[in-house]
């Protein structure tokens, strides 16, 4: 990173504070916003919405189905090179459209960016950092849902590397992306494998007996909300548990966490110990997390222990494969209040005790696998941050640029950064 730091500085007298509003009076720069309804992305091929804008790309499983010429091209109609902004929940999410996703169309949750290569570069950058984020929380509306409008975006004010520069945190950026999405698929295959062997393994004839979950296991629900959570102290201290709110579980790629969002103090004594599984449902199934350490559930979290601690890979994999039954055991809107009670009822596959210590024999080692690469990504996350961190403050305050510079497109004066000078990032 230093050596990052070392390359960005020397264009750092060049950082001048601009925007698309000001850029757009001396470049070619085209921004529109998509006009379908959202749902469209679900029912059509080649429809990106802003669910699918996640971790610097598009992952729409449809928009592969989508090709240049099928349909008359559209303001929405996405370009090689463009920038897909989320406007709508994830405000200031945004992709750079590959080759894969030109000719696809945008939904009215997406903005798109249209301008050089280096400008939109940067953009995807600048929007992740402090300084962009907060400009955009400054802007939010949320009559029904977290929304930003194009005019935001035309109107915030960003610094402007030169290109040699940009080009050194696209790279930069572009290999962390790509090293967290290897180990992303690496760790899911280790956990689908394992999955395969559970799946191989109850599937005998003649069938292992099953038992309710109540007999295998000890259920609790989780109580309380976020807002009931008691403040951490002020001092350092490592006694300090997770805590594991629904939404925390959705959509995790592998059930190893390395850290969840919210922790408590850990001696309230509804903390459970690490490796009891996590589980939250909705309509598309369950959603279960392993913590790495003590965590407490909340409302619509159920805490799972195994009787026996080796049977917990079993169990896993077992209530995995349950996924759609234990949705049906929920009720409330969309499926989402789970209770122990109701999961105590869940029929589940148990083998004899050989073969379950077997099973967790083999299935451990894969779950140790998934649980590094978890921990390299976090260790990327880290690095990611510091960097857009280490951009904001050579940013410095960021100066609005008077009347006449905004009719002449001319980028307000570099701003004065302070005691930002020379850092690194590891300041």
């Amino acid at each position: 990173m230093e050596a990052i730091a070392d390359q960005v500085d020397s264009g750092r007298a060049a950082w001048q504070t601009t925007s698309i509003k000001i850029e757009r009076a001396r470049r070619d720069i085209y921004t529109t916003s998509g006009f379908l309804a959202d749902a469209a992305a679900d029912q059509t091929a080649g429809v990106v919405s802003s669910t699918f804008v996640q971790d610097g790309r598009i992952l729409s499983p449809r928009a592969n189905e989508c090709r240049l010429g099928e349909s008359p091209p559209s303001r929405a109609t996405l370009r090689e090179g463009d920038l897909a902004v989320v406007l709508v929940r994830r405000v200031g999410d945004s992709a750079l459209v590959t080759a894969e996703h030109a000719g696809c169309t945008a939904t009215r949750s997406i903005g798109i960016i249209r301008a050089e290569p280096h400008i939109v570069r940067w953009l995807r950058i600048w929007l992740q950092t402090p300084t962009a984020k907060a400009r955009i929380d400054e802007d939010v509306t949320a009559h029904v849902e977290p929304t930003i409008s194009l005019d935001t975006l035309h109107r915030m004010l960003f610094p402007l590397p030169p290109p040699d520069v940009i080009t050194a945190y696209h790279r930069a950026f572009g290999l962390i992306e790509e090293m967290t999405a290897l180990y992303q698929e690496t760790a899911r295959k280790a956990v689908q494998l394992a999955d395969a062997l559970h799946d191989d393994w109850a599937s005998t004839i003649p069938p292992w007996e099953t038992h309710p979950l109540a007999k295998v296991a000890k259920p609790k629900t989780g109580e309380g909300s976020e807002r009931s959570l008691p403040p951490l102290p002020t001092e350092l201290t490592t006694d300090v548990a997770d805590v594991i709110a629904p939404k925390d579980l959705y959509g995790l790629p592998v059930p190893h966490v390395q850290r969840f969002r919210l922790s408590s103090p850990a001696n309230g004594g509804k903390a459970h110990p690490p490796g009891t599984l996590m589980l939250s449902t909705r309509s598309d199934g369950a959603h279960i997390a392993v913590p790495r350490r003590p965590a407490t559930p909340l409302r619509g979290v159920v805490a799972v222990r195994p009787i026996e601690d080796e049977d917990g890979w079993w169990l896993l994999h077992e209530l995995r494969s349950r996924s759609s039954d234990i949705a049906r055991l929920a009720q409330g809107q969309n499926g989402r209040e789970i209770s122990a009670g109701a999961l105590k009822r869940l029929e589940v596959t148990w083998p004899d005790r050989f073969t379950r210590t077997d099973f967790h024999t083999m299935a451990d080692p894969l779950h140790a696998v998934a649980r590094l690469l978890v921990a390299k990504i976090a260790t990327l996350h880290t690095l990611r941050d510091a960097l857009l961190r280490d951009i904001s403050a050579k940013a410095g305050v960021l100066r609005e640029p008077t009347a006449e510079q905004e009719e002449q497109g001319t980028p307000a004066p570099r701003p004065t950064a302070g005691r930002t000078e020379g850092m690194t990032g590891n300041e």
